[in-house]
């Protein structure tokens, strides 16, 4: 796949900001990969590889030898110079690096084994920073994170072959009927959530309506069918439209607010084929 005549520009203006963090590849003079919001090198990533470039060209083949440069030993990624290793840096590193082809790299095996390693009780992940205090919700997932963990397991040969994936989605679909804000970081389900984000970031309906479709343990749930529901009956015309969009992303092209969105409605089509 390559970009889109279309989408240069949006692809030029992504480029543009690379220094903008105070050093190259969309990080800081410390190496914080997560810094600048949809713009940070992990996001700036995602945000080339929507667009159609291809993982091999320049600067993404940088940006990856740059995200493996934060690997540890037993696999997790620290994303960060200081402070403590979350498991949604991992989740987030290692999502990153299985959207650029590198999902079968030696270097992940550790990265997957260990996130299984490490599953919390609930059958999601946890990271145990607990911003807004203490309360019987922070003692569960955090629901983003997990999500994001079940996007990277998606390009394994995990994929609906390993029993702790579906306690993961089991925990995703009870939050679909809870909705309740769980975890350290009080993830809920409520008029944000059920916006339809895109480019895929946060916690939101489309993205986890999307990762839920590659889990048969899902794919004929009633709740994953109401969320799905609820996803279809936001469509135009067969088209995604965006209904919530990072401000800093307002000047692309490919992901207007209020517009529909020819490469988010390629996204939808991929949920249709994988239940089909």
């Amino acid at each position: 796949m390559a970009v889109e005549r279309r989408y240069q520009a949006d692809v030029e203006a992504i480029l543009a900001k690379r220094y903008d963090n105070g050093w190259d590849y969309w990080t800081t003079p410390d190496k914080r990969l997560l810094k600048g919001g949809p713009f940070s090198a992990l996001g700036s990533a995602l945000l080339l590889l929507e667009l159609g470039m291809e993982p091999t060209e320049s600067p993404l083949k940088e940006l990856a030898d740059l995200i493996f440069s934060t690997r540890r030993e037993d696999g997790r990624f620290k994303l960060y110079p200081q402070g403590a290793i979350y498991p949604c840096q991992t989740a987030y590193a290692v999502s990153t690096l299985c959207h650029m082809g590198y999902t079968g790299d030696e270097r992940l095996r550790k990265t997957f084994q260990h996130l299984l390693d490490t599953q919390h009780f609930d059958g999601g992940w946890q990271c145990r920073k607990f911003s807004f205090g203490r309360g019987p919700e922070t003692e569960f997932s955090n629901p983003g994170p997990t999500l994001i963990a079940l996007n990277a397991f998606c390009f394994t040969d995990y994929l609906n072959k390993e029993p702790a994936l579906d306690r993961a989605v089991e925990f995703l679909l009870n939050h679909w009927t809870s909705r309740l804000p769980l975890g350290p970081c009080h993830y809920g389900i409520g008029t944000l959530f059920m916006q339809l984000e895109y480019p895929f970031r946060d916690y939101n309906l489309f993205q986890y309506v999307y990762v839920l479709s590659f889990f048969d343990r899902a794919k004929k749930d009633p709740r994953f069918l109401e969320a799905l529901g609820v996803l279809q009956s936001k469509l135009s015309n067969g088209m995604i439209v965006v209904e919530r969009v990072n401000r800093k992303l307002s000047g692309l092209s490919f992901c207007k607010k209020g517009e529909p969105s020819e490469l988010g409605t390629r996204r939808y089509h991929e949920i249709l084929k994988n239940l089909s």
